[in-house]
């Protein structure tokens, strides 16, 4: 809290009138300068979002504006959903598409119209006292600006560029937020997908199956307790089915969400089946140190880190004379016909009772709140690309066990019982049991196989911002091995 002090001076020479529209007009024209230095710019800081989505996962990104916006980008749109989506496809629909990350786009408007409302001195102020007593008159006159905010003005200018420059790096990082969101939710669906088409083929030979053993019972060749055995395998593959629908359904809408896809959109098909293993994994040479240097989350909080810096160093300076305003003033006492009493007036807070102690230990503690953060931040996303390196490659390791060891052994023994069926050598029931079990391995790969390339894509984000890990999804598939009594 302070006191405002007018110190009006009416007895000066007539020429202290005449400077004082000079040291203004000054002032203005310095205003003037300073203020052609913050200006919007053409693409709204857009330009350094594209280019880093460009560098980082080969994509463009789009801020549709206009009607024409709209329309290309819902061509380019149709014309890639015309053929089964493919997992760069869906990226690229979702970075053209969803409503969200267009809307983060405006953070750019609002955080580039604050620097250059920073590179902006407050407009000059007039003020005006007029009385009458009789024929006696009272009028005073001034016209001032505040020179302080002309001194502060570049600290703040350069402290609202820092924060614009940390919001571009937001801002791009929303859009590798929502890219590998759709990335993982895009291996999801294909692996309900191809969970669900297997399980389909599962009920349908069940079906055959049950359907025999009903005309075998009929015809006296088969006991009844075979014959609901091969019902009760009937009954779990439909449920699996049903099951196999219902989890698809679920990964379906999250990725048409992504997508932002709506209406005849929606219909869009898959690849039959997940992508294959690579060849090799991606070795961790120096991924740390990849991860420090390409980490927007990082680049961002340095950003903000420096600009809280500039904004305490602004707030000593400011602790004691926040408002300091001059201009020229004239005053007139008596008749109407008197001539004015010409002078100039300033005004500025006199520190009494605020002497801005708790405004710069805010400002320290807000600083030093950054600093902690920022240094968490960078312990933090050392140790989670560690961890998703780990999990990519025990991923890959789990998924060819089960392509390489696991799934042809199930076939193997698979073939091998049928033929000792057909010999009479074993039972129905033992050829139901192996059926199972290959029905659990095929659906664990698929499952391994989906969560190799969700930790390939938690890798991927890793070196570039904070990762979402994904959490172990195979519980869809491990409701369908339950059902089918493993």
């Amino acid at each position: 809290m302070g006191w405002d002090l007018n110190l009006s001076m009416t007895t000066l020479m007539a020429s202290s009138w005449v400077s004082m529209p000079r040291v203004l007009i000054t002032l203005l024209f310095i205003s003037a300068t300073l203020s052609g230095c913050a200006t919007f710019s053409k693409d709204g800081g857009f330009g350094a979002v594209q280019k880093t989505t460009k560098d980082l996962i080969s994509k463009e990104v789009q801020w549709v504006k206009s009607v024409d916006d709209q329309d290309s980008v819902q061509s380019y749109t149709e014309e890639l959903l015309k053929n089964p989506l493919t997992v760069n496809d869906a990226v690229q629909i979702a970075l053209f598409n969803n409503k969200g990350l267009q809307a983060a786009f405006y953070d750019l408007g609002i955080s580039e119209a604050d620097m250059v409302q920073a590179g902006k001195l407050p407009n000059p102020r007039f003020t005006m006292l007029h009385a009458k007593n009789n024929d006696d008159y009272k009028i005073e006159q001034s016209f001032t600006f505040n020179i302080f905010s002309l001194l502060t003005m570049p600290k703040a200018l350069q402290i609202e560029k820092r924060l614009f420059e940390q919001t571009q790096r937001q801002t791009a990082m929303e859009v590798l937020r929502l890219a590998n969101e759709t990335r993982k939710a895009y291996f999801k669906a294909v692996a309900a997908d191809q969970s669900t088409h297997y399980m389909q083929q599962v009920r349908t030979a069940a079906e055959a199956s049950a359907e025999l053993a009903r005309n075998m019972v009929k015809a006296g060749n088969w006991r009844k307790l075979d014959q609901a055995r091969e019902q009760g395998f009937y009954a779990d593959a439909a449920l699996g089915v049903a099951r196999a629908e219902r989890n698809k359904i679920t990964a379906y809408e999250e990725l048409t969400r992504l997508m932002g896809l709506w209406g005849k959109q929606t219909q869009f098909t898959f690849p039959e089946r997940l992508p294959d293993l690579p060849i090799t994994v991606d070795e961790s040479n120096n991924i740390e140190q990849t991860a420090m240097d390409q980490r927007l989350d990082l680049q961002s909080l340095r950003l903000q880190t420096e600009a809280l810096a500039n904004q305490l160093g602004l707030t000593k300076a400011t602790r004691f004379i926040n408002v300091l305003e001059v201009g020229p003033a004239r005053v007139l006492e008596g008749k109407r016909s008197d001539p004015y009493k010409k002078g100039f007036e300033i005004t500025f807070e006199i520190p009494i009772f605020d002497w801005g102690t708790a405004r710069v230990a805010r400002a320290e503690a807000i600083y030093m709140q950054a600093v902690n953060l920022l240094a968490e931040t960078a312990v933090n996303a050392r140790s989670e690309v560690r961890q998703s390196y780990k999990l990519y490659r025990s991923n890959y390791d789990i998924a060819k066990h089960y392509r390489d060891e696991i799934v042809p052994i199930r076939k193997r023994i698979s073939a091998e019982n049928q033929l000792r069926y057909n010999g009479m050598l074993i039972s129905a029931f033992e050829l139901l049991v192996n059926a199972q079990l290959q029905i659990n391995s095929v659906n664990s790969y698929i499952e391994a196989l989906r969560d190799f390339w969700l930790s390939q894509s938690d890798l991927e984000m890793a070196l570039i911002g904070k990762p979402l890990f994904s959490s172990s999804t195979g519980s869809p598939m491990r409701d369908n091995q339950m059902s089918m009594g493993h």
